[in-house]
């Protein structure tokens, strides 16, 4: 069918018809658009703007980029949930705590072998490992030329310096008394030897990580972190020296600090070579 070919004027017109286009060609590219004065994107910047010259927001950031949730905020809003509903439980000893009394009362065996998986969890055991790994990963940065080499390595153990400053104030605080096996006493929530081990194990996993080449090793890194931290967790709960959600409640920390942690060098410690 042929098409109808489209009037050039309604009834109201004054006379004068629409300019006609060049065939192919859009409204916002004709002659003229652009000093006319007429507001069209395509005459003012090329259709792919480089990112150095979108106009900045309020901040002063690139304007064009909304901030959209991802792995980060996850990574802090559900540790911080889970921990602030486990502590409220712990405290107030509701129906959550208590079914973890009940479920410790059930587990613990006290032995020689809970004993030294527990024992992974001590300063004197976990402390040198990250030290090694501090050590490591500052030489091989530095041998690099990265632009601040030492800010993963120090950051990592400014976290293990602060995480007694963020667990004894609060086993003092909620003064938690602990499993029959251990006696009388308060203080064991949340599990120091637990942030311990994760702080510890976790920043060398993440210091190293970087410098291994091939996918296996990384693999086997990551698998031996989560062991080293599932065996201090089983030693610490069938031996009898914490409650499970003393354990879980550490972890949640742990993984707050970790990531806190690695915003912190994602942010200040660009790898760029030193010049």
């Amino acid at each position: 069918m042929r098409d109808t070919p489209r009037p050039q004027g309604t009834v109201g017109d004054s006379g004068s018809s629409l300019p006609q286009l060049r065939p192919g060609r859009a409204l916002a590219h004709t002659p003229g658009a652009s000093g006319s004065g007429s507001p069209h994107r395509s005459d003012s910047r090329p259709p792919q703007t480089p990112r150095g010259a979108r106009q900045p927001g309020p901040d002063g950031r690139p304007g064009t980029t909304p901030p959209v949730p991802g792995r980060p905020t996850l990574l802090l809003g559900l540790p911080a949930l889970l921990f602030a509903l486990i502590t409220w439980q712990v405290t107030a000893h509701g129906p959550l705590a208590r079914a973890d009394e009940r479920l410790s009362d059930s587990l613990v065996h006290p032995a020689r072998v809970w004993e030294l998986l527990a024992d992974l969890g001590n300063i004197t055991v976990a402390v040198p490992v990250l030290a090694a790994a501090l050590v490591y990963a500052a030489v091989r940065a530095r041998r690099a030329g990265l632009h601040r080499w030492w800010l993963p390595s120090t950051a990592a153990a400014v976290l293990m310096a602060v995480v007694p400053a963020v667990i004894v104030p609060l086993k003092e605080l909620i003064a938690r008394s602990g499993p029959p096996v251990m006696g009388p006493g308060n203080g064991y929530y949340p599990s120091g030897h637990t942030a311990t081990a994760a702080v510890a194990y976790g920043a060398a996993t993440l210091l190293l990580l970087p410098w291994l080449r091939t996918p296996g090793t990384r693999r086997a890194l990551l698998l031996t972190c989560a062991l080293l931290n599932a065996a201090v967790a089983t030693g610490l709960i069938l031996r009898g020296y914490h409650w499970p959600l003393d354990v879980v409640a550490s972890w949640c920390l742990s993984v707050i600090l970790l990531r806190l942690m690695t915003s912190a060098v994602a942010r200040y410690g660009r790898r760029t070579a030193l010049g």
